[in-house]
């Protein structure tokens, strides 16, 4: 039965992408198959289907960025114990190429740590680095720099940060690092590590090589909230300071809050997140024009809210429908663009990425 969902599931994201790839196609001058990128860019909007990009490009003048992407392609998204992944689980499957059972984060369902890509990426000389609209310990950053059972161990996976290779750290979560149960000052750890801590964005990052900012106690606010440019301007900082590595690097950057939109049936919420997100997809894809060796890959860990699109008018009057005030099985997208970017086409399982993202590089996968 769950084989036969599974099926059902991976033809209709088939049409779809066969349809959406027909229409809006693009082509631009770093798609060479042959090639290996040296720098890769992972971009992940948390909760984000396809109904999500469609909404934000209704609700925009102009066309998302992620749409000008050469190859788009779709993913399975259900954990190792459930059709509905949580983000934990799902953000494991991406960083690790491993299927974990929800609210673990970086391990096998038997509680074996696993390397992420950063991991990798990392042994293989490159520079690494993570910025997020989210406290850094939430649970998809998490689960590219930490190993735990239990994704809310939060000041157990702050101590992760101190053994990872990570070299640029962007988002909230001061209170895990420097107000914890331990009387420990982590921030203070990672300067004796050779990092520069900030509390806000620099106007340069140029001249850092390991460079952690928190900005907030936990979380930072919604844009709607001002939060402002944190995420696209926090992406071109990150982007700055692992430049400088000749070796090339590997960022991830989260839209974290795109799915807490979800999970309150906010449409307005949804959008302007879906709007902030995409500038950081500005940023990476400017990035990798002016940078060719650069792939970036544009996905999401699931979809939340179970939106749907049920009227609309000439005059861009969107009404939104929401089935659920959380997460839902269904297939996510994959837009990637730069050198490499012909290796996403098509409909495969999210642990896929991983593999595909690592051959794509020309690093093999352990």
């Amino acid at each position: 039965m769950k084989k036969n969902l599974f099926l059902s599931l991976r033809f209709a994201a088939l049409l779809f992408i066969s349809l959406a790839s027909f229409a809006c196609g693009h082509h631009h001058q770093h798609d060479v198959p042959d090639e290996k990128p040296i720098n890769i860019i992972l971009l992940i909007g948390d909760g984000m289907g396809f109904a999500q990009v469609h909404a934000a490009t209704l609700s925009s003048d102009q066309e998302l960025n992620m749409l000008k992407s050469q190859h788009t392609g779709s993913i399975t998204t259900h954990s190792y114990d459930n059709l509905i992944t949580d983000s934990g689980a799902g953000g494991t499957a991406l960083a690790t190429g491993k299927k974990t059972n929800n609210g673990m984060i970086g391990m096998t369902p038997d509680s074996v740590a696993v390397p992420s890509m950063l991991d990798i990426f990392a042994e293989n000389g490159k520079s690494t680095g993570i910025v997020v609209s989210c406290g850094v310990t939430h649970a998809t950053p998490a689960s590219f720099i930490a190993k735990n059972v239990k994704r809310s161990n939060y000041e157990a996976i702050a101590l992760d940060f101190l053994k990872s290779p990570v070299d640029v750290v962007i988002g909230g979560g001061i209170k895990h690092f420097n107000q914890r149960e331990d009387g420990r000052t982590l921030t203070t750890e990672m300067e004796e590590k050779g990092f520069t801590y900030l509390n806000k964005l620099p106007e340069n990052a140029s001249e850092f090589n390991k460079l952690i900012v928190l900005t907030d106690s936990v979380h930072p606010s919604s844009v709607l909230d001002g939060r402002g440019n944190l995420l696209p301007e926090g992406t071109r900082l990150a982007l700055q300071s692992l430049s400088n590595n000749k070796n090339g690097f590997f960022l991830m950057v989260e839209g974290s809050q795109i799915d807490w939109a979800g999970h309150g049936n906010d449409s307005a919420y949804l959008v302007n997140e879906m709007f902030d997100f995409d500038k950081a997809v500005a940023e990476a894809f400017k990035f990798a024009d002016s940078n060719p060796g650069t792939l970036v890959v544009v996905t999401a860990d699931h979809e939340t809210g179970g939106l749907t699109l049920i009227h609309g008018d000439n005059k861009n009057s969107i009404k939104f429908a929401f089935s659920s005030t959380d997460h839902s099985g269904i297939m996510v997208p994959v837009y990637a663009y730069g050198t490499g970017a012909d290796h996403f086409v098509g409909s495969y399982d999210n642990t896929e990425l991983f593999d595909r993202i690592l051959k794509a590089a020309g690093i093999q996968s352990k």
